[in-house]
C-alpha cells in the first residue's frame, strides 16, 4: 500500500460495507419495539457511507450503515416504515428535541458534589 492509496477515490460499491446481520437485526428490533418510526436515508458523503436513520414518534433514534440508498428504502418499505431522503426533507425536529432533552437530563442527573459551579 503506497502513501497515497488512502486518498484515492473508491467506487461506490468498493467502499460500501455489507450489512451485517447484527445491524439489520438492530434496525428490525428498533422498528418492532417503537411506534411511529420513520426512516431517513442519508446519502454517501466524503466522510461517511450511506446510512439509514430511524426516528421514533418521541424522537428516539438509531443510525446504521447500509449498502445503498435503494437497499435502505426497500428495507423500510418491506417493514411498513415510511422512508425519506434526508438530503431533501432534512432531519425531523423531534429528533433534535429528543437530543436536547437527553442532554438536559444528563446535566441535571449529576451526582451530589459534582454540581457545576455557578458564578
Amino acid at each position: 500500500m503506497s502513501l497515497f492509496d488512502r486518498f484515492r477515490r473508491r467506487s461506490a460499491t468498493a467502499g460500501a460495507p455489507p450489512v451485517v446481520a447484527e445491524s439489520q437485526q438492530h434496525l428490525e428490533r428498533f422498528i418492532g419495539s417503537r411506534r411511529g418510526v420513520e426512516g431517513f436515508v442519508e446519502p454517501r458523503t466524503a466522510v461517511s457511507d450511506v446510512t439509514l436513520l430511524l426516528v421514533a414518534h418521541d424522537g428516539e433514534w438509531t443510525r446504521r450503515r447500509v449498502p445503498s440508498v435503494q437497499w435502505a428504502h426497500q428495507f423500510a418499505n418491506r417493514l411498513g416504515v415510511p422512508s425519506y431522503d434526508a438530503a431533501v426533507v432534512g432531519i425531523p425536529a423531534r429528533m433534535r428535541e429528543y437530543n436536547r432533552r437527553q442532554r438536559q437530563l444528563s446535566v441535571t442527573d449529576t451526582p451530589l458534589g459534582d454540581e457545576p459551579v455557578q458564578d
